[in-house]
């Protein structure tokens, strides 16, 4: 019988595909990421890989379970994975894999399915950049759980340290310490990059003498977006006055300190702010880098590097300026893309870079696949072994990617919007209501509809819905999202007000 290979799942936090030196983008010359491009070089980088849903705790939900948010009960980050969820560590446990999760979660639930657990817990089970929480198995999850926001407090116990270095630390040990007569499954979630982008002392004068080229989008015509999108979302120029990355950055208490705008004019401001946001960002990157380099460092030195897969995504994208936007939750392609990295040894050849559609639903498939456990008829995803294995497509692959944003205006200004990207256009409708999303805010925002030509506008500046050319493809693609709706077992019949409006 064959050896099942161990499986190192590494995945971080608002990691743009754009801020990993392989994927070639304007930030490539910037900063280089040497140990995470290590992977794709030695295996294969995916730039069609995309989320369903893009925030932290539904797109992470939807990693685990193989499933739409709508399916799984996760859909903003005011939901909790149920209890007895089936997901992919669960089946792998089953299967004879010792288990572990150790860094983020932010699932708000105990994680019931693993041998080992150690997880970051205040704030909010997001974590804290320097000493932060963790909450294991002898943590109080039961006053966790109980508080109207998880880990309003303190439950667990601190580490002294910075989160990147303790989260590698802890990963080694458990890897150290682990059953040597199974295969392993280590889920290593990192906190960074995500905001507030708080770097190690480290990397203080990281990029200090470079000036971060600005992205195509950045200074994008928004009268050509329809209504339902163009005057929302967290801007890095004040152009949202109700939240934006200049006020947010100048505050006092800004941890990586204040961004110092005296005596700048408006584009001036913009620029100092988009400089600070990315060099921080950046910075924080780089050590999420360093200490990919210490795990491969280390399963080389063990003599494992040959029997592990080693996968490397980020729960979804960010928008690091492109569209005057920072954060994530838009379906625009710098938010819903996921970077995905995959080393299988001995069945993937090295260095090739593939474009296919792929989701994140695909993921748990993919992996019980590998393992050579069964997969459920409940995942939604497919498995994508074959394609890493030939670099052909094969015949079932995915034509489009069906996407759908429920946490409507809540934290960052976003509304509520589903969509289709297909290889070729991205159809998007803004219905701009909170339904009965958990922390959705009940404000309206007006409907819309908008369709970018990714072949000729792959930026996305173009708003082509009402162009006279596009009548037929718009039709088309209205019939396609209509299908793929009702195939994903999301045809709003619950939200008739959504479905009048919508035409769909």
């Amino acid at each position: 019988m064959e050896k099942k290979k161990n499986i190192l799942f590494i995945m971080s936090d608002d990691h743009a595909s754009n801020a990993i030196s392989l994927y070639g983008s304007r930030l490539a010359g910037v900063m280089q990421t040497p140990n995470i491009d290590r992977i794709g070089k030695e295996g294969t980088w995916l730039t069609g890989c995309f989320c369903t849903n893009a925030v932290c705790t539904p797109s992470r939900a939807s990693i685990l379970t193989g499933q739409y948010s709508h399916t799984n009960g996760v859909r903003t980050l005011f939901d909790s994975l149920p209890q007895g969820s089936v997901t992919f560590p669960k089946l792998l446990k089953e299967a004879g894999y010792q288990t572990a999760v150790i860094g983020k979660w932010h699932l708000h639930s105990r994680p019931e399915f693993f041998d080992h657990y150690d997880v970051l817990g205040y704030p909010w089970q997001q974590g804290k950049y320097f000493d932060p929480e963790f909450m294991d198995e002898n943590a109080d999850w039961d006053a966790a759980l109980s508080e109207d926001v998880n880990c309003r407090q303190y439950h667990g116990e601190t580490v002294k340290g910075y989160v990147t270095d303790i989260i590698t630390d802890k990963s080694i040990e458990w890897l150290e310490n682990r059953d040597k007569e199974k295969p392993f499954l280590l889920l290593c979630h990192h906190k960074a990059p995500h905001d507030e982008f708080e770097y190690h002392p480290r990397y203080e004068h990281l990029l200090d003498d470079v000036k971060i080229p600005l992205p195509e989008s950045m200074f994008e015509d928004k009268s050509r977006r329809c209504e339902g999108s163009k005057s929302y979302g967290i801007t890095i120029s004040g152009a949202n006055r109700r939240r934006n990355m200049v006020e947010t950055m100048g505050r006092v208490d800004y941890p990586t300190g204040a961004l110092k705008v005296e005596g700048l004019n408006e584009e001036e401001r913009t620029y100092a702010a988009y400089q600070k946001y990315l060099k921080d960002y950046l910075r924080t990157v780089k050590g999420i880098d360093d200490n990919v380099g210490r795990l491969l460092d280390w399963l080389k030195k063990e003599g494992l590097y040959e029997d592990t897969i080693i996968l490397y995504t980020s729960d979804q994208g960010m928008l690091l300026g492109e569209h005057d936007y920072s954060d994530k939750r838009w379906i625009f392609e710098e938010s819903m893309q996921m970077p995905l990295l995959i080393r299988v040894p001995g069945e993937a050849d090295c260095g090739r870079r593939m474009d296919t559609l792929v989701s994140n639903l695909d993921f748990a498939p993919t992996l019980l696949d590998y393992a050579g456990a069964a997969i459920p008829e409940s995942i939604q995803g497919r498995s994508i072994r074959r394609l890493l294995h030939s670099g052909a497509a094969p015949s079932d692959r995915r034509e489009e990617i069906y996407y759908r944003y429920w946490l409507h205006m809540t934290h960052c200004d976003t509304p509520a919007h589903y969509g289709i990207r297909t290889r070729d256009y991205k159809l998007v409708f803004y219905y701009g209501m909170a339904l009965d999303a958990p922390g959705a805010l009940p404000e309206q925002t007006p409907p819309g509809w908008e369709l970018y030509d990714l072949r000729k506008d792959p930026f996305e500046m173009n708003n082509v819905y009402n162009h006279p050319e596009y009548r037929s493809v718009v039709q088309k693609l209205k019939e396609r999202l209509k299908l793929l709706k009702e195939e994903a077992g999301d045809p709003d019949e619950k939200y008739p007000k959504v479905k009048e409006i919508s035409g769909l």
